[in-house]
């Protein structure tokens, strides 16, 4: 995911391709479509029509009623709706959000590496159905009307705590790899999708590459690594809370610490991008909830890091080796040096395509100044603050896109899906050593 965008070695898995869905009332633009008539069922009972954030608001539009529906998820949400109703205090309330969630992560995972037994027409592999079905959940917590007091605080945890499990951020285990003591863990993360206000039917490669790889066992250079995904919002706020720090930190500091740490989004058309530099400075490009504020990077109080904040941050994978070993595979990889600084004694952005100048101030780094290069930077800058020498760095993949037709899902993007997820794959395996 990068504000630049303009829209092997690994282990292999069964794919498939699914059946085209019609978005029979497709909207593209800024404009909301009309509730769902389901909607309107929902919120005569115990769930008000006040409370959604912005991007909740748009899963009640008709193109992600379709995924959801496509995908069998919409039986997930009207089941945690049902029983969140059913809640009589915030225990029972805490019970609901608690395996709601966990339910929602492994069965997204499951979706996309089981192909053959997945419920509705949409893809297998399709990212969108998690999406839709934490929103659809996240907004029946903020709209819940339930019958007994419940605190702004208490409300907000309930929706943290779910967005944590079915993102895949609770939890430290790395899945077992049998017959191999010498396993590395390699950690990856993908993004949700985004700029949805300009075609809602918007998926993310990096998601689905996350849950593709989740507990996959790939056979390496340097043996056999067993990986933990995990997912991140398109919104500014819960990295300034410390979603990041909170979610990576025991992978550099616990009792399952990682050997390698990889961050993934969308980045350029046509091409994979192993962002060699990144930067603190936030450009303040509209999040998902129609936010943003240029700013330096905020780092989250009790976490390490590195005092004082430094401009730039960077890679530790081996950008030269991976280039040689995955590009044209077949998209091409590119080892990217360049930012965008002040230079000292300056006061205008300057492009360097080999990578910042001592004592500049980060305008954008490799990839940019939007939510990848963030995470990157929080990543990287977690790295140093513990000490860790272990291959941490960003991949950028090719814009995915859908045909301008109006179905939700087509051959060719189903087709250009797999091959990214699947070179993706490859480019982390490559990053073991």
């Amino acid at each position: 995911m990068s504000d630049r965008s303009t829209s092997g070695n690994g282990s292999v898995r069964p794919w498939r391709t699914g059946s085209r869905i019609a978005a029979s009332a497709l909207v593209l633009g800024p404009a909301l479509a009309l509730v769902t008539p389901a909607y309107a069922e929902r919120v005569d009972g115990c769930l008000g029509e006040e409370g959604a954030t912005v991007e909740e608001a748009r899963v009640e539009r008709e193109v992600p009623q379709e995924i959801l529906r496509g995908s069998g998820f919409d039986a997930s949400v009207d089941r945690f709706e049902e029983e969140l109703c059913a809640a009589s205090d915030l225990d029972g309330a805490s019970t609901v959000v608690r395996s709601h969630g966990d339910a929602l992560w492994r069965d997204a995972v499951q979706r996309v590496q089981a192909p053959g037994e997945v419920e509705g027409d949409l893809s297998a592999e399709d990212d969108r159905p998690l999406y839709w079905a934490r929103l659809s959940m996240t907004s029946a917590l903020h709209r819940w009307e339930p019958g007994f007091a419940l605190s702004g605080t208490e409300r907000a945890a309930l929706v943290a705590d779910l967005e944590r499990r079915s993102r895949g951020q609770d939890g430290e285990d790395f899945a077992e790899a049998p017959g191999d003591a010498d396993v590395k863990h390699v950690v990856v993360t993908g993004f949700d999708p985004f700029r949805l206000d300009n075609d809602i039917r918007q998926a993310n490669p990096s998601g689905a590459a996350a849950l593709a790889l989740d507990g996959a066992v790939l056979e390496t250079a340097d043996g056999v690594a067993v990986v933990k995904a995990m997912m991140y919002p398109v919104r500014w706020r819960d990295f300034t809370d410390g979603m990041v720090e909170q979610s990576l930190l025991p992978y550099y500091t616990g009792d399952h610490q990682a050997d390698a740490v990889i961050t993934v989004s969308q980045g350029s058309p046509g091409r994979f991008d192993l962002e060699a530099h990144n930067g603190a400075w936030r450009g303040g490009s509209e999040d998902n909830e129609a936010l943003g504020t240029p700013e330096i990077i905020p780092v989250p109080e009790g976490v390490p890091t590195v005092t004082p904040q430094p401009q730039w941050s960077d890679s530790s994978l081996d950008r030269p080796a991976i280039v040689e070993e995955t590009t044209g595979s077949p998209f091409p990889v590119v080892d990217n040096t360049q930012v965008t600084e002040i230079p000292a004694g300056g006061t205008e952005p300057v492009v360097r395509p080999d990578g910042p100048t001592p004592g500049s101030e980060a305008r954008s780094g490799g990839g940019g100044n939007y939510l990848s290069n963030e995470i990157a930077y929080r990543n990287t800058l977690l790295r140093d603050a513990t000490g860790k020498d272990v291959p941490a760095g960003h991949i950028h993949t090719p814009v995915l896109n859908l045909g301008t037709g109006g179905d939700v899902s087509d051959p060719d993007f189903e087709a250009d899906r797999e091959a990214i997820v699947r070179q993706v794959e490859d480019i982390v395996a490559a990053s073991i050593r």
